[in-house]
Order: C-alpha cells, then sequence, then structure tokens
C-alpha cells in the first residue's frame, strides 16, 4: 500500500486542517469561537463532498462499478457529521462530532485505509482525481437551526451510524 500517494497526502493533510479549525473552535470550554467554527463547518462540508462526489465514485469506477467494502459505513459517519452541523454548537454537539471524527479518520488514513486503497487503486489516474479534488467548490452552508424536526434528524443519523448523542448537553 501507499503510504505516500497523492490522494493520502491531500486528503490526510485536509484532515489536520480540519482538525485545527475545531480545535481552535473550542479552544475555550466555555464558548465556541465562531468564525473557526464556521471555517470549520464548511470546510467539513467541502471535505465530506469531496470524498461522496468524486473519490468514492471514481474508486467504484475502478472497480467495475463494485463500491469498496468500507463506502457504505463512510457513508452513514458523513451522514451523520453533516447532521450534527445543522444545529448550533454545543458541547455535546461538539464531543460528538469529535468522537465520530477520531474513529472515522483512522479508518480513512489508517495502514490500508481508505485514503491507500485509493491510491493503490487509481494508480495512473490518482493526478487526475486529485485535480478534481482540488477543483471541488465550496459548499453553501444553511443558517443553524435547532427545531425538533432537525434534532430529531440527527438524532436519526447518528442512530443509523451507530453513534449515540447525549441526552442533554453537560454544559
Amino acid at each position: 500500500m501507499r503510504k505516500d500517494g497523492p490522494l493520502t497526502q491531500f486528503l490526510t493533510e485536509d484532515h489536520r486542517r480540519l482538525d485545527g479549525l475545531l480545535g481552535a473552535a473550542v479552544a475555550q470550554p466555555d464558548k465556541v469561537d465562531e468564525l473557526a467554527y464556521a471555517q470549520f463547518r464548511a470546510g467539513l462540508l467541502r471535505h465530506i463532498g469531496m470524498e461522496e462526489k468524486i473519490l468514492l465514485p471514481a474508486i467504484q469506477r475502478l472497480r467495475g462499478g463494485e463500491p469498496l467494502p468500507v463506502a457504505a459505513r463512510l457513508r452513514l459517519d458523513h451522514g451523520a457529521l453533516a447532521a450534527l452541523l445543522m444545529p448550533p454548537p454545543t458541547v455535546a454537539i461538539m464531543a460528538t462530532i469529535r468522537s465520530i471524527l477520531e474513529d472515522h479518520n483512522a479508518v480513512e488514513e489508517g495502514a490500508a485505509g481508505l485514503y491507500e486503497i485509493c491510491d493503490e487503486l487509481a494508480g495512473s489516474e490518482a493526478e487526475r482525481i486529485l485535480a478534481n479534488l482540488r477543483a471541488a467548490p465550496e459548499v453553501t452552508v444553511m443558517p443553524y437551526s435547532d427545531s425538533p424536526a432537525v434534532m430529531n434528524a440527527v438524532r436519526r443519523a447518528l442512530e443509523r451510524a451507530g453513534h449515540r448523542f447525549p441526552d442533554h448537553d453537560p454544559a
């Protein structure tokens, strides 16, 4: 497996950038840095879009239409993460996002993880896929909503992905 492939490098660097923004957003325990969180939110949605709309379809095509076995799990996590970005950030939401990303990023970045597999399968197409990832547009981010319907959607997305949302915010 290729630990230094272009797809692995690019997507892992984006994870580090997002980790830094999330860390900055929660650096003060009693408040969220709104600017850092807004950048994190838009960046995570773009990153999810790059994987869902470019990376996973390209690899499925290279596999003769067969998706990677891990793709279904990653898509469930992506849905849960996107749902968690809909309501305003709370301590519980931020902790849940961090927990999901810790495991999710390990699946993508780890030895024989998604990114290494993609670099290996992409071969000579890796640079074209990378160009498409780099050209991915910014994502329009909607205003927050913590309506009952949104919060129910968040809980359902988390349950489908095998994650749990705390019953209350410990703040």
